[in-house]
């Protein structure tokens, strides 16, 4: 008898750790375990125009490097008008280390380098694709911090970035534009099948002119996001969302708000293995 119970203890330890070992679920401390990869594919556009002509399609694939050590790369496609007007918008190489897990808490430390825009594009009124575009293409470097608590249902993770954008790869001097972020994302688990996400994050431009030498009018944007994920199982899940924005347009008295016309939306495809 004793030996039945404790075989069937350690079949429940088994099976819970093998679930465990690459739960993901849209959870925003979500990293994947030693010797595991992950891949999660976002399908976006934005109503802000009377007719929907564009889109976007990222991918960001990672692998757990070991237990406290991820890294990940994420590319981004976008097409205008039917593929009229399509490229490949950016690129972006990522590693995460897990500073603290003391089980519902984490605190987590990051660094990411990108390329945006312009990396390489077709012109349908110039039947021509322009490779690193001077004048469009940016390189930006980022330094963060996250930290959350997960309790029973309940997940909250807030963090913190500090990113500076240039337009040459290593150009540190005064020209490059340099930016705050700060945001709290949550998660609420209904059940084993459906969890709620959101995401509310402030980012703010820290220099008085950009890139070009102009005053910056856009000081800084509020983002919101909200969406529902379905766990298809333990090892993938797929997420519907909606988004939209909010400017600060600067002004005298810094007071100038401006709401983004129409909203973002898409879906997202996630899968631990």
């Amino acid at each position: 008898m004793k030996k039945i119970a404790l075989t069937s203890l350690l079949a429940v330890f088994a099976a819970s750790s093998a679930m465990a070992a690459n739960v993901i679920d849209g959870n925003p401390l979500y990293m994947p375990e030693q010797g595991h990869f992950y891949s999660v594919t976002d399908l976006s556009s934005h109503s802000g125009k009377q007719d929907i002509k564009s889109w976007a399609l990222d991918e960001e694939f990672g692998y757990g490097v070991m237990k406290n050590l991820a890294v990940n790369v994420r590319a981004g496609l976008d097409e205008e008008h039917s593929f009229d007007d399509y490229g490949w918008k950016d690129f972006g190489l990522k590693a995460t280390f897990r500073a603290l897990d003391l089980g519902d808490f984490k605190f987590d430390v990051y660094g990411a380098y990108d390329v945006e825009d312009g990396l390489a594009y077709h012109y349908k009124d110039l039947n021509k694709t322009k490779w690193f575009e001077k004048d469009l293409t940016k390189y930006t470097w980022t330094a963060g911090i996250r930290s959350g608590y997960t309790m029973c249902a309940f997940t909250l993770a807030g963090r913190v970035e500090f990113m500076y954008v240039n337009t040459e790869s290593f150009n540190w001097n005064h020209n490059g534009e340099q930016y705050l972020l700060v945001g709290l994302d949550g998660q609420y688990v209904i059940n084993d099948d459906f969890n709620l996400v959101a995401t509310v994050e402030y980012t703010g431009e820290l220099d008085k002119t950009d890139l070009e030498g102009e005053t910056v009018k856009n000081a800084g944007t509020w983002m919101g996001e909200f969406g529902v994920n379905y766990n298809i199982d333990e090892t993938k899940y797929v997420g519907l969302y909606v988004n939209g924005s909010l400017n600060h347009q600067g002004g005298n008295n810094h007071d100038d708000w401006k709401a983004d016309q129409g909203f973002g939306f898409g879906a997202k495809f996630g899968i631990d293995f």
